[in-house]
Protein backbone atom coordinates (compact mmCIF):
# COMPACT_ATOMS: atom_id res chain seq x y z
CA UNK A 1 0.00 0.00 0.00
CA UNK A 2 1.33 3.40 -0.74
CA UNK A 3 1.08 6.25 2.39
CA UNK A 4 1.49 9.87 1.91
CA UNK A 5 2.58 11.56 5.38
CA UNK A 6 1.56 15.35 5.08
CA UNK A 7 3.18 17.58 8.05
CA UNK A 8 4.51 20.80 8.25
CA UNK A 9 8.31 20.32 8.52
CA UNK A 10 10.04 16.68 8.65
CA UNK A 11 14.03 15.74 9.77
CA UNK A 12 16.03 13.98 12.30
CA UNK A 13 17.23 17.02 13.52
CA UNK A 14 13.73 18.05 14.67
CA UNK A 15 13.39 16.65 18.08
CA UNK A 16 9.20 16.67 19.86
CA UNK A 17 6.05 17.34 18.87
CA UNK A 18 3.86 16.53 15.74
CA UNK A 19 7.07 16.32 13.49
CA UNK A 20 9.68 14.06 15.77
CA UNK A 21 5.80 11.88 15.94
CA UNK A 22 5.35 11.49 12.61
CA UNK A 23 8.37 10.88 11.63
CA UNK A 24 8.54 7.62 14.25
CA UNK A 25 5.47 6.29 12.60
CA UNK A 26 6.04 7.24 8.92
CA UNK A 27 9.65 5.49 9.49
CA UNK A 28 8.07 2.08 11.31
CA UNK A 29 5.41 1.84 8.60
CA UNK A 30 8.07 1.97 5.91
CA UNK A 31 8.74 -1.54 6.90
CA UNK A 32 5.46 -2.84 5.42
CA UNK A 33 3.46 0.24 3.01
CA UNK A 34 5.89 2.11 0.69
CA UNK A 35 6.19 5.68 2.47
CA UNK A 36 6.09 9.29 1.33
CA UNK A 37 6.21 12.57 3.43
CA UNK A 38 5.31 15.91 1.47
CA UNK A 39 6.39 18.67 3.71
CA UNK A 40 8.06 21.73 3.18
CA UNK A 41 11.48 22.97 3.21
CA UNK A 42 11.18 24.33 6.61
CA UNK A 43 13.17 23.62 9.46
CA UNK A 44 12.19 26.70 12.37
CA UNK A 45 8.59 26.84 13.34
CA UNK A 46 8.76 30.32 14.15
CA UNK A 47 9.63 32.22 10.76
CA UNK A 48 9.16 28.67 8.40
CA UNK A 49 12.11 30.19 6.25
CA UNK A 50 12.87 27.40 3.53
CA UNK A 51 16.06 25.62 4.85
CA UNK A 52 16.23 22.24 3.28
CA UNK A 53 16.41 22.24 -0.71
CA UNK A 54 13.67 21.60 -2.35
CA UNK A 55 12.92 18.34 -3.85
CA UNK A 56 12.79 14.63 -3.28
CA UNK A 57 15.14 12.79 -0.26
CA UNK A 58 15.29 9.69 1.40
CA UNK A 59 15.56 9.64 5.19
CA UNK A 60 15.98 6.26 7.18
CA UNK A 61 14.08 4.34 4.30
CA UNK A 62 10.96 7.09 3.90
CA UNK A 63 10.65 9.18 0.55
CA UNK A 64 10.84 12.76 1.27
CA UNK A 65 8.77 15.25 -0.84
CA UNK A 66 10.04 19.27 0.22
CA UNK A 67 7.97 21.83 -1.62
CA UNK A 68 9.01 25.60 -1.17
CA UNK A 69 7.17 27.90 1.43
CA UNK A 70 6.17 31.27 -0.78
CA UNK A 71 6.38 33.51 2.12
CA UNK A 72 7.63 33.87 5.71
CA UNK A 73 6.26 34.50 9.08
CA UNK A 74 6.45 37.87 10.65
CA UNK A 75 5.97 36.99 13.90
CA UNK A 76 4.90 40.62 15.42
CA UNK A 77 2.02 40.84 12.61
CA UNK A 78 0.84 37.63 13.10
CA UNK A 79 0.93 38.05 17.22
CA UNK A 80 -0.94 40.99 16.45
CA UNK A 81 -3.65 39.65 13.72
CA UNK A 82 -4.17 36.65 16.28
CA UNK A 83 -5.02 38.99 19.36
CA UNK A 84 -7.56 40.22 16.60
CA UNK A 85 -9.22 37.84 15.10
CA UNK A 86 -10.00 35.71 18.36
CA UNK A 87 -11.37 38.50 20.16
CA UNK A 88 -13.64 40.13 17.10
CA UNK A 89 -16.04 38.88 15.05
CA UNK A 90 -14.88 37.97 11.41
CA UNK A 91 -15.07 36.03 8.02
CA UNK A 92 -14.16 32.66 6.66
CA UNK A 93 -11.53 35.15 4.46
CA UNK A 94 -9.85 36.57 7.63
CA UNK A 95 -9.47 33.01 9.07
CA UNK A 96 -7.84 32.56 5.97
CA UNK A 97 -5.19 35.28 5.93
CA UNK A 98 -4.37 34.21 9.50
CA UNK A 99 -4.23 30.88 8.24
CA UNK A 100 -1.50 32.10 5.59
CA UNK A 101 -0.30 34.24 8.10
CA UNK A 102 0.60 31.40 10.57
CA UNK A 103 2.91 29.34 8.19
CA UNK A 104 3.61 27.64 6.33
CA UNK A 105 1.92 28.76 3.29
CA UNK A 106 3.16 26.05 0.80
CA UNK A 107 0.77 26.23 -2.53
CA UNK A 108 2.83 23.94 -4.25
CA UNK A 109 2.54 21.33 -1.84
CA UNK A 110 -1.00 21.67 -2.09
CA UNK A 111 -0.66 21.76 -5.99
CA UNK A 112 1.63 18.32 -5.97
CA UNK A 113 -1.80 16.62 -3.74
CA UNK A 114 -3.93 18.08 -5.83
CA UNK A 115 -2.72 16.37 -9.03
CA UNK A 116 -1.18 13.28 -7.33
CA UNK A 117 -3.59 12.37 -4.40
CA UNK A 118 -5.08 9.46 -6.84
CA UNK A 119 -1.57 7.99 -6.73
CA UNK A 120 -1.79 7.22 -2.85
CA UNK A 121 -4.12 4.48 -1.14
CA UNK A 122 -4.13 6.29 2.33
CA UNK A 123 -3.06 10.50 3.04
CA UNK A 124 -2.50 10.88 6.71
CA UNK A 125 -2.24 14.10 8.03
CA UNK A 126 -0.10 15.54 11.14
CA UNK A 127 -2.06 18.42 13.38
CA UNK A 128 -5.00 19.75 12.52
CA UNK A 129 -3.31 23.44 12.74
CA UNK A 130 -1.92 24.43 10.31
CA UNK A 131 -2.38 24.86 6.29
CA UNK A 132 -1.04 21.65 4.58
CA UNK A 133 -3.49 20.21 6.75
CA UNK A 134 -6.77 22.65 6.41
CA UNK A 135 -5.69 22.83 2.42
CA UNK A 136 -4.58 19.27 1.85
CA UNK A 137 -7.60 17.60 3.80
CA UNK A 138 -10.27 19.36 1.66
CA UNK A 139 -8.69 16.91 -2.10
CA UNK A 140 -9.30 13.51 -0.93
CA UNK A 141 -11.28 12.80 2.53
CA UNK A 142 -13.08 9.69 2.08
CA UNK A 143 -9.27 8.03 2.35
CA UNK A 144 -7.52 10.25 4.88
CA UNK A 145 -6.62 10.16 8.56
CA UNK A 146 -6.43 12.59 10.71
CA UNK A 147 -3.80 13.05 13.62
CA UNK A 148 -4.58 16.37 15.03
CA UNK A 149 -2.92 16.37 18.26
CA UNK A 150 -5.66 18.70 19.47
CA UNK A 151 -5.68 21.12 23.02
CA UNK A 152 -7.18 23.60 24.28
CA UNK A 153 -6.36 26.74 22.51
CA UNK A 154 -8.16 30.07 20.62
CA UNK A 155 -7.17 28.91 17.50
CA UNK A 156 -8.87 25.55 17.94
CA UNK A 157 -12.54 27.73 17.95
CA UNK A 158 -11.99 29.68 14.61
CA UNK A 159 -15.03 28.41 11.95
CA UNK A 160 -12.07 26.68 9.07
CA UNK A 161 -11.19 24.10 11.82
CA UNK A 162 -14.94 22.49 11.96
CA UNK A 163 -14.49 21.58 8.78
CA UNK A 164 -11.24 19.55 9.28
CA UNK A 165 -12.60 17.93 11.93
CA UNK A 166 -16.50 16.97 10.34
CA UNK A 167 -14.22 15.78 6.94
CA UNK A 168 -11.70 13.10 7.74
CA UNK A 169 -12.98 9.38 7.59
CA UNK A 170 -10.43 8.42 10.12
CA UNK A 171 -9.07 10.35 12.83
CA UNK A 172 -5.93 8.75 15.42
CA UNK A 173 -6.28 10.30 18.68
CA UNK A 174 -3.07 10.55 21.00
CA UNK A 175 -5.43 9.82 24.07
CA UNK A 176 -8.88 9.48 25.53
CA UNK A 177 -8.28 13.16 27.01
CA UNK A 178 -7.89 14.77 23.68
CA UNK A 179 -10.97 12.34 21.87
CA UNK A 180 -13.12 13.73 25.18
CA UNK A 181 -11.99 17.42 24.53
CA UNK A 182 -12.28 17.29 20.45
CA UNK A 183 -15.76 15.40 20.43
CA UNK A 184 -17.54 18.03 22.46
CA UNK A 185 -16.76 20.57 20.56
CA UNK A 186 -17.18 19.33 16.84
CA UNK A 187 -19.36 17.21 14.99
CA UNK A 188 -17.72 14.30 13.83
CA UNK A 189 -18.48 12.00 10.93
CA UNK A 190 -15.49 9.70 10.92
CA UNK A 191 -15.80 6.18 9.41
CA UNK A 192 -13.23 5.12 11.57
CA UNK A 193 -11.13 6.55 15.26
CA UNK A 194 -9.28 5.00 17.64
CA UNK A 195 -6.98 6.22 20.74
CA UNK A 196 -3.85 5.20 18.79
CA UNK A 197 -0.62 7.13 20.36
CA UNK A 198 3.11 6.71 20.01
CA UNK A 199 5.31 4.02 20.30
CA UNK A 200 8.10 4.83 22.49
CA UNK A 201 11.36 4.64 21.03
CA UNK A 202 13.20 2.44 23.34
CA UNK A 203 15.62 -0.74 22.95
CA UNK A 204 12.81 -3.33 23.58
CA UNK A 205 15.51 -5.07 26.00
CA UNK A 206 14.61 -2.19 28.36
CA UNK A 207 11.54 -3.77 28.74
CA UNK A 208 12.51 -6.97 30.18
CA UNK A 209 11.14 -8.30 33.04
CA UNK A 210 8.22 -6.01 32.61
CA UNK A 211 5.44 -8.41 31.22
CA UNK A 212 5.79 -10.58 34.53
CA UNK A 213 4.51 -7.38 36.56
CA UNK A 214 0.63 -8.75 37.40
CA UNK A 215 -0.71 -5.01 38.22
CA UNK A 216 1.14 -2.06 39.78
CA UNK A 217 4.23 -2.42 41.79
CA UNK A 218 3.66 -2.36 45.35
CA UNK A 219 4.90 0.55 47.20
CA UNK A 220 6.38 -0.51 50.64
CA UNK A 221 6.48 2.09 53.73
CA UNK A 222 8.51 5.09 51.98
CA UNK A 223 11.96 6.42 53.67
CA UNK A 224 13.34 9.62 52.97
CA UNK A 225 16.77 8.57 52.10
CA UNK A 226 19.06 10.31 49.72
CA UNK A 227 19.75 9.18 46.23
CA UNK A 228 22.58 5.89 45.84
CA UNK A 229 26.14 7.53 45.32
CA UNK A 230 25.73 6.18 42.09
CA UNK A 231 23.90 4.59 39.62
CA UNK A 232 25.32 1.45 37.48
CA UNK A 233 25.90 1.80 33.65
CA UNK A 234 25.55 4.07 31.10
CA UNK A 235 23.60 6.08 33.16
CA UNK A 236 26.59 6.56 35.83
CA UNK A 237 28.32 7.61 32.48
CA UNK A 238 26.14 10.00 31.68
CA UNK A 239 26.13 11.34 35.15
CA UNK A 240 29.99 11.72 35.25
CA UNK A 241 30.44 13.63 32.13
CA UNK A 242 27.89 16.34 32.99
CA UNK A 243 29.40 16.44 36.74
CA UNK A 244 26.05 15.52 38.29
CA UNK A 245 26.63 14.31 41.70
CA UNK A 246 23.30 15.36 43.38
CA UNK A 247 19.67 14.38 42.71
CA UNK A 248 18.84 16.34 39.44
CA UNK A 249 15.10 16.73 37.31
CA UNK A 250 15.40 16.86 33.76
CA UNK A 251 13.39 18.54 31.09
CA UNK A 252 13.65 17.44 27.39
CA UNK A 253 12.49 19.02 24.35
CA UNK A 254 12.27 23.30 22.87
CA UNK A 255 12.98 25.73 26.02
CA UNK A 256 10.26 28.10 25.30
CA UNK A 257 8.04 29.78 26.95
CA UNK A 258 5.04 28.27 25.57
CA UNK A 259 6.36 24.91 26.98
CA UNK A 260 6.19 26.32 30.14
CA UNK A 261 9.69 26.85 30.68
CA UNK A 262 9.43 30.20 31.90
CA UNK A 263 7.15 29.18 34.96
CA UNK A 264 9.61 25.92 35.38
CA UNK A 265 12.48 28.13 36.32
CA UNK A 266 10.75 29.97 38.15
CA UNK A 267 8.79 27.08 40.52
CA UNK A 268 12.91 25.83 40.48
CA UNK A 269 14.10 28.39 42.21
CA UNK A 270 11.66 28.93 44.67
CA UNK A 271 12.53 24.90 45.57
CA UNK A 272 16.14 25.62 45.68
CA UNK A 273 15.56 28.75 47.72
CA UNK A 274 12.80 25.81 50.26
CA UNK A 275 15.67 24.29 50.77
CA UNK A 276 15.58 21.68 48.12
CA UNK A 277 18.52 19.90 47.15
CA UNK A 278 18.85 19.49 43.24
CA UNK A 279 19.81 20.48 40.16
CA UNK A 280 18.00 21.09 37.01
CA UNK A 281 19.13 19.63 33.59
CA UNK A 282 17.81 21.34 30.38
CA UNK A 283 18.34 19.16 26.79
CA UNK A 284 17.33 20.01 23.77
CA UNK A 285 16.50 23.55 21.81
CA UNK A 286 16.78 26.69 23.78
CA UNK A 287 14.36 29.31 22.47
CA UNK A 288 14.89 31.63 25.53
CA UNK A 289 17.28 33.15 27.92
CA UNK A 290 18.35 30.65 31.17
CA UNK A 291 18.67 31.39 35.17
CA UNK A 292 21.76 32.81 35.97
CA UNK A 293 21.88 30.00 38.39
CA UNK A 294 25.00 27.28 38.82
CA UNK A 295 21.62 24.67 39.51
CA UNK A 296 20.70 24.98 36.12
CA UNK A 297 22.33 23.29 33.55
CA UNK A 298 22.34 23.10 29.37
CA UNK A 299 23.37 20.33 28.08
CA UNK A 300 22.00 21.05 24.18
CA UNK A 301 21.04 18.46 21.65
CA UNK A 302 22.11 14.95 22.66
CA UNK A 303 22.05 11.97 20.07
CA UNK A 304 19.60 9.46 21.17
CA UNK A 305 21.37 7.30 22.84
CA UNK A 306 22.59 9.73 25.40
CA UNK A 307 19.70 11.06 25.52
CA UNK A 308 18.19 7.81 26.62
CA UNK A 309 20.86 7.55 28.99
CA UNK A 310 20.69 11.11 30.28
CA UNK A 311 16.40 10.00 31.18
CA UNK A 312 17.49 6.72 33.04
CA UNK A 313 20.06 8.83 34.96
CA UNK A 314 17.69 11.59 35.77
CA UNK A 315 15.81 11.25 39.54
CA UNK A 316 12.95 12.61 38.14
CA UNK A 317 11.93 13.99 34.46
CA UNK A 318 9.82 17.02 34.28
CA UNK A 319 7.08 18.39 31.88
CA UNK A 320 5.87 21.67 32.87
CA UNK A 321 3.62 22.06 29.73
CA UNK A 322 0.49 22.91 29.92
CA UNK A 323 -0.63 22.10 26.84
CA UNK A 324 -0.11 18.63 25.46
CA UNK A 325 -1.85 16.02 23.51
CA UNK A 326 0.76 12.96 24.13
CA UNK A 327 3.90 13.79 26.00
CA UNK A 328 6.93 11.87 24.16
CA UNK A 329 8.68 12.87 26.92
CA UNK A 330 6.56 11.37 30.13
CA UNK A 331 5.98 8.05 27.79
CA UNK A 332 10.16 7.86 27.36
CA UNK A 333 10.64 8.44 31.10
CA UNK A 334 8.29 5.71 32.17
CA UNK A 335 9.66 3.63 30.01
CA UNK A 336 13.19 3.91 31.66
CA UNK A 337 12.15 3.94 35.09
CA UNK A 338 11.84 7.27 36.04
CA UNK A 339 9.29 8.81 37.57
CA UNK A 340 7.54 12.18 36.24
CA UNK A 341 6.39 15.34 37.73
CA UNK A 342 4.07 16.98 35.69
CA UNK A 343 1.55 20.14 35.36
CA UNK A 344 -1.21 19.35 36.53
CA UNK A 345 -2.91 22.10 34.03
CA UNK A 346 -3.06 19.58 31.27
CA UNK A 347 -5.36 16.98 31.10
CA UNK A 348 -3.45 14.10 29.23
CA UNK A 349 -0.81 14.67 31.88
CA UNK A 350 -2.49 14.37 34.47
CA UNK A 351 -4.60 11.17 33.00
CA UNK A 352 -1.05 9.73 32.40
CA UNK A 353 0.19 10.26 35.87
CA UNK A 354 -3.16 8.79 37.11
CA UNK A 355 -2.94 5.66 34.95
CA UNK A 356 0.28 4.72 35.32
CA UNK A 357 0.86 5.31 39.20
CA UNK A 358 4.59 6.70 37.80
CA UNK A 359 4.06 10.27 38.42
CA UNK A 360 2.88 13.29 40.40
CA UNK A 361 1.70 16.61 39.16
CA UNK A 362 1.15 20.29 40.25
CA UNK A 363 -0.89 23.35 39.84
CA UNK A 364 0.92 25.89 41.31
CA UNK A 365 4.39 26.43 43.20
CA UNK A 366 3.61 25.51 46.73
CA UNK A 367 2.75 21.75 44.88
CA UNK A 368 5.82 21.87 42.97
CA UNK A 369 7.96 22.74 45.53
CA UNK A 370 6.85 20.19 48.11
CA UNK A 371 6.27 17.46 45.13
CA UNK A 372 9.99 17.64 43.61
CA UNK A 373 11.10 17.54 47.32
CA UNK A 374 9.16 14.16 47.99
CA UNK A 375 10.83 12.66 44.93
CA UNK A 376 14.23 13.60 44.84
CA UNK A 377 14.17 12.50 48.60
CA UNK A 378 12.11 9.12 49.10
CA UNK A 379 14.24 6.02 46.67
CA UNK A 380 11.56 3.58 47.37
CA UNK A 381 9.02 5.58 46.30
CA UNK A 382 10.73 6.65 43.32
CA UNK A 383 11.36 2.57 42.69
CA UNK A 384 7.74 1.64 42.74
CA UNK A 385 6.85 4.61 40.45
CA UNK A 386 9.60 3.11 38.01
CA UNK A 387 7.94 0.04 37.76
CA UNK A 388 5.11 1.44 37.63
CA UNK A 389 5.60 3.70 34.37
CA UNK A 390 7.54 0.67 32.63
CA UNK A 391 4.43 -1.58 33.27
CA UNK A 392 2.24 1.23 31.57
CA UNK A 393 4.16 1.88 28.64
CA UNK A 394 4.63 -1.78 27.93
CA UNK A 395 0.93 -2.77 28.11
CA UNK A 396 -0.18 0.47 25.90
CA UNK A 397 2.91 2.10 23.67
CA UNK A 398 4.72 -0.57 22.58
CA UNK A 399 5.32 -0.10 18.82
CA UNK A 400 4.02 -3.47 17.53
CA UNK A 401 0.55 -2.42 19.64
CA UNK A 402 0.99 1.08 17.93
CA UNK A 403 1.38 -0.48 14.62
CA UNK A 404 -1.31 -2.94 14.97
CA UNK A 405 -3.80 -0.18 15.47
CA UNK A 406 -2.71 2.13 11.97
CA UNK A 407 -3.01 -0.84 10.66
CA UNK A 408 -6.33 -2.03 11.63
CA UNK A 409 -7.59 1.60 10.26
CA UNK A 410 -6.13 1.49 7.35
CA UNK A 411 -7.83 -1.96 6.54
CA UNK A 412 -11.23 -0.50 7.85
CA UNK A 413 -10.85 1.87 4.87
CA UNK A 414 -10.12 0.00 2.33
CA UNK A 415 -13.21 -1.18 1.58
CA UNK A 416 -14.65 1.94 0.97
CA UNK A 417 -11.71 2.90 -0.88
CA UNK A 418 -13.10 -0.29 -3.52
CA UNK A 419 -16.29 0.62 -3.29
CA UNK A 420 -15.10 4.39 -4.88
CA UNK A 421 -13.37 2.64 -7.64
CA UNK A 422 -16.95 1.24 -9.60
CA UNK A 423 -16.59 5.12 -11.16
CA UNK A 424 -13.80 7.01 -12.16
CA UNK A 425 -13.21 10.30 -9.22
CA UNK A 426 -15.67 8.62 -6.47
CA UNK A 427 -13.44 8.54 -3.52
CA UNK A 428 -11.61 11.44 -4.56
CA UNK A 429 -14.62 13.64 -4.95
CA UNK A 430 -16.47 11.78 -1.88
CA UNK A 431 -19.06 10.30 -3.96
CA UNK A 432 -20.78 7.11 -3.12
CA UNK A 433 -19.43 7.91 0.75
CA UNK A 434 -21.40 6.61 3.39
CA UNK A 435 -21.20 9.94 5.32
CA UNK A 436 -22.30 12.68 3.20
CA UNK A 437 -22.41 14.06 -0.49
CA UNK A 438 -20.18 17.15 1.09
CA UNK A 439 -16.61 16.13 1.67
CA UNK A 440 -15.56 19.17 3.08
CA UNK A 441 -18.16 18.63 5.63
CA UNK A 442 -21.27 21.09 6.84
CA UNK A 443 -20.89 24.46 5.64
CA UNK A 444 -21.95 26.84 8.66
CA UNK A 445 -21.32 30.18 8.91
CA UNK A 446 -19.87 30.02 12.35
CA UNK A 447 -18.56 33.56 12.97
CA UNK A 448 -17.26 33.81 16.70
CA UNK A 449 -18.44 36.63 19.15
CA UNK A 450 -16.43 39.32 20.90
CA UNK A 451 -16.43 36.66 23.64
CA UNK A 452 -15.42 33.32 21.36
CA UNK A 453 -12.32 33.72 20.57
CA UNK A 454 -10.71 34.81 23.82
CA UNK A 455 -8.73 32.20 26.21
CA UNK A 456 -11.14 29.81 27.26
CA UNK A 457 -12.25 29.80 31.15
CA UNK A 458 -9.99 27.64 33.06
CA UNK A 459 -9.81 27.06 36.94
CA UNK A 460 -7.99 29.90 39.11
CA UNK A 461 -7.81 30.55 42.30
CA UNK A 462 -6.05 28.50 45.32
CA UNK A 463 -5.64 24.54 45.01
CA UNK A 464 -5.88 22.20 47.56
CA UNK A 465 -2.38 21.87 48.97
CA UNK A 466 -2.37 17.65 49.86
CA UNK A 467 -2.23 17.32 46.55
CA UNK A 468 1.06 17.00 45.73
CA UNK A 469 1.79 13.69 47.70
CA UNK A 470 1.23 10.20 47.31
CA UNK A 471 0.25 7.22 48.88
CA UNK A 472 -0.80 3.66 48.45
CA UNK A 473 -3.51 2.51 46.93
CA UNK A 474 -5.91 -0.48 47.79
CA UNK A 475 -3.96 -2.22 45.35
CA UNK A 476 -0.72 -1.34 46.23
CA UNK A 477 0.12 1.06 43.68
CA UNK A 478 1.08 4.54 43.65
CA UNK A 479 -1.20 7.19 43.27
CA UNK A 480 -1.47 10.84 43.38
CA UNK A 481 -3.69 12.99 46.39
CA UNK A 482 -4.23 15.09 43.10
CA UNK A 483 -7.86 15.78 41.76
CA UNK A 484 -7.81 15.85 38.10
CA UNK A 485 -6.85 19.68 36.46
CA UNK A 486 -8.95 21.64 34.71
CA UNK A 487 -8.01 22.50 30.75
CA UNK A 488 -6.03 25.60 30.46
CA UNK A 489 -6.80 28.00 28.39
CA UNK A 490 -4.44 30.65 26.49
CA UNK A 491 -2.66 30.30 23.59
CA UNK A 492 0.16 27.35 23.16
CA UNK A 493 2.80 29.58 23.29
CA UNK A 494 1.19 32.78 25.58
CA UNK A 495 3.47 33.70 27.94
CA UNK A 496 6.98 36.01 26.27
CA UNK A 497 10.00 36.30 27.02
CA UNK A 498 12.52 39.51 26.57
CA UNK A 499 10.61 42.20 25.12
CA UNK A 500 11.19 41.66 21.61
CA UNK A 501 11.70 38.16 21.86
CA UNK A 502 7.71 37.16 21.30
CA UNK A 503 6.53 33.35 20.69
CA UNK A 504 4.10 32.86 17.64
CA UNK A 505 1.22 32.32 19.68
CA UNK A 506 -0.02 29.17 18.26
CA UNK A 507 2.53 25.55 17.75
Amino acid sequence: MKIAFIVQRYGTDILGGSEYHCRLVAERLASQHQVEVLTTCARDYITWENTYPEGTDRIRGVTVRRFANACTRDLEAFNQYSDWIFHNRHTREDETEWLKQQGPWSPALIEYLERQHQNYDILVFFTYLYAPTVLGLRIAPSKSLLVPTAHDEPAIRLGIYEDVFSSAAGIVWNTDAERRFVSERFRLRTLVEDVVGCGVDVPESRFSGTEAIPDLAPVRPTALERLPPHIDGPANTFRRRHRLHEPFALYGGRIDPGKGCEELFEYFQAFRADGGDAALLLMGVKLMPLPDDPHVRFAGILPDEERLHALEAATVVVVPSPHESLSLLAQEAFAVGTPVLANGRSEVLVDHCRRSHAGLYYEDRLEFVEALKLLTNDTALRSAMGRNGQAYVNSNYRWDIILSKYERMIARLRPTLSEGRGSRGQVESGEGDRRSQHPTGPQRDRRPSAKSGGSPSGKSGGSPRAKSGAEPSAKGGVKSNAKTGGRQGGLASGRSGRPGERRPRSR
